[in-house]
């Protein structure tokens, strides 16, 4: 490659035949930098016995190349150069701290100040060295930065969200309270509500996206330059160490904007003149915004920092059921009604949790292994024996069966948001969002993401799913890229999602219930020497934890294990 320009002295013609020696001296007449070899043979060779020669000390210490000065290309200069699309970096210039390529050298590096090195010249201390180490360390450090965001911009929407939910709630029984007049107000509010969530959610997205984004450059160039170090490529980890230093100034300016971040939360306050005049106003309520700045605990995160009591048992075992219980599947669907899947008698049970009594058993064609709401009246399992998914129904506390949907696999968990259902798979292993037909909208299979895919809950920003191959709880997004992963588990089974967002798991291998943060950074034991961990649901309302056992004695299985977070009365 021709390179015209200047470089740090070496033998000129030693480096037309391949090699890089250090200059040690200089022919005037030639107007080259030679070797210590190739000096003294210029005074003894005839030809140039006679040429004026100068020593180390008194020549150019910079060469100014001709176009007929080539350098040969190193096999391992790869990286193309950001602004010469065609050249690939290979030379670096210490006053400009710059990665350059041989039309770089040429057209911005001429002047004397410069200092421009050629990489295998001055690459060699870069393996394990400190410029590399402090770098990983630097790299690593921001990387956890962008994930804390994250996660607090994540938990912060929950919590905020969470009050608008409230907020409606309120509005609600007020709206009980005043005649049939306010139908029209209590819409408007209700959009109102619609558009600040929705605001929300998309600001939410936005930090997401770009913590992921940044986050991911960050783990690349760290895994990149890592493997450079291992096998010794010297250049190339240079250039990579380069090109992070560059990406470092870019994230830490976006780490400023990000951590910027507001939220507002919102709560419901009745209008007295309202109550007392309708006729006078036009609004039925006002939500009043409070900006949410990062809290590290809120509600249900705090109430984990005390302790669990055992609160007792609910057998759910009932006398048609012919064989021993063995609950699956849980979700709530009020605080005081909970709907389990008995997978061995193939039911699927309503249970009273106040009276602690089965209200009612609905037999079907094969086990249901999970089960979650759709509405407050509609809920929907999965049967992996058939590869079906079943619709059911609930009123008057009476189950029946609605339609049934095939599905392309053997299907074990199941969760609902919004009109989106996330279903888990497993031989092949893989995750399906479908719609209420049935219809697969997005199938995500990476053998590298998932190897049992058990149980899963979705919510608006993150499905989280738990692997019992993988052995651990991995969170995705709705595009099916792993934005997350707790892998400190043994046998992860069932899952339950707090108002928070914080994430409760039975290991069933440990016999523990572990609750980890939403952004699956870390994790902790709420719940120890259990009686196997299948199924679990927490609810907020009652601050009650429901699981159930997936081995153990009869008196293990057929019951659900209650556990409460106030110490009940003796």
């Amino acid at each position: 490659m021709a390179v015209p320009g200047k470089i740090t002295v070496c033998c000129q013609p030693c480096d037309r035949d391949g090699q890089r020696l250090a200059a040690h001296g200089y022919c005037k007449n030639c107007c080259e930098h030679l070797c210590e070899s190739c000096y003294k043979h210029h005074m003894r060779h005839t030809l140039s016995r006679d040429h004026i020669l100068v020593d180390k000390t008194n020549m150019p210490q910079i060469m100014q190349l001709s176009s007929s000065f080539h350098y040969q290309q190193h096999e391992d200069f790869t990286k193309p150069c950001h602004k010469h699309k065609r050249e690939v970096i290979n030379f670096y210039c210490q006053n400009h701290n710059e990665l350059l390529c041989s039309v770089c050298v040429t057209h911005g590096h001429q002047h004397s100040p410069c200092k421009v090195s050629y990489i295998p010249d001055i690459s060699e201390n870069v393996i394990d060295g400190k410029e590399y180490i402090e770098l990983l360390k630097k790299m690593d450090s921001m990387s956890e930065q962008f994930c804390k965001i994250q996660d607090r911009m994540y938990r912060s929407t929950v919590k905020a969200n969470k009050t608008l939910s409230n907020a409606l709630e309120d509005i609600k029984l007020f709206r009980k309270e005043i005649n049939k007049r306010l139908d029209e107000l209590e819409k408007q509010a209700v959009v109102e509500v619609n558009v600040f969530q929705d605001e929300n959610l998309k600001m939410l997205k936005e930090v997401e996206t770009a913590c992921n984004d940044k986050t991911r450059d960050l783990w690349t160039s760290c895994d990149s330059m890592k493997r450079l170090n291992c096998s010794k490529q010297a250049e190339k980890l240079f250039v990579e160490v380069k090109s992070a230093e560059r990406m470092i100034e870019d994230c830490e300016k976006r780490l400023v904007e990000l951590a910027k971040f507001k939220v507002n939360s919102y709560s419901f306050t009745p209008n007295e003149t309202i109550s007392k005049l309708l006729t006078s106003e036009k609004s039925l309520a006002i939500l009043v915004h409070k900006t949410m700045h990062d809290e590290s605990t809120t509600k249900d995160s705090m109430v984990f920092e005390k302790e669990l009591y055992y609160h007792g048992d609910i057998c759910v075992k009932t006398s048609k059921d012919k064989a021993m219980c063995w609950i699956t599947g849980m979700t709530l669907l009020t605080p005081n009604i909970l709907v389990i899947t008995d997978y061995l008698n193939m039911n699927v049970k309503l249970v009273d949790t106040r009276s602690q009594y089965v209200i009612d058993r609905l037999h079907l064609d094969c086990g249901p292994y999970d089960i979650t709401s759709v509405t407050s009246t509609e809920l929907v399992a999965t049967f992996p024996r058939s590869n079906t998914i079943q619709f059911l129904a609930i009123s008057s506390d009476k189950l029946k069966q609605k339609n049934t949907v095939k599905v392309d696999g053997h299907c074990w968990g199941i969760s609902c948001y919004l009109d989106k259902l996330v279903v888990s798979f497993y031989d092949p292993a893989k995750l399906q969002i479908l719609d209420m037909c049935g219809i697969v909208l997005k199938t995500f299979r990476d053998q590298n993401d998932f190897g049992n895919p058990l149980y899963v809950e979705a919510i608006s920003s993150s499905i989280y799913v738990s692997d019992t191959n993988k052995k651990r709880v991995t969170r995705i997004n709705w595009c099916g890229q792993v934005i997350g992963s707790y892998d400190d588990m043994n046998e992860a089974r069932g899952l339950s999602l707090s108002d928070d967002g914080t994430v409760f798991v039975c290991d069933r291998g440990r016999k523990v219930i572990e609750k980890i943060s939403g952004g699956c950074f870390q994790g902790k034991v709420v719940l120890q020497d259990l009686k196997y961990p299948q199924a679990v649901c927490w609810c907020s309302e009652t601050s009650k934890i429901y699981y159930s056992s997936g081995d153990g004695n009869d008196r293990d299985k057929n019951a659900l294990h209650v556990y409460q977070l106030f110490k009940p009365l003796q």
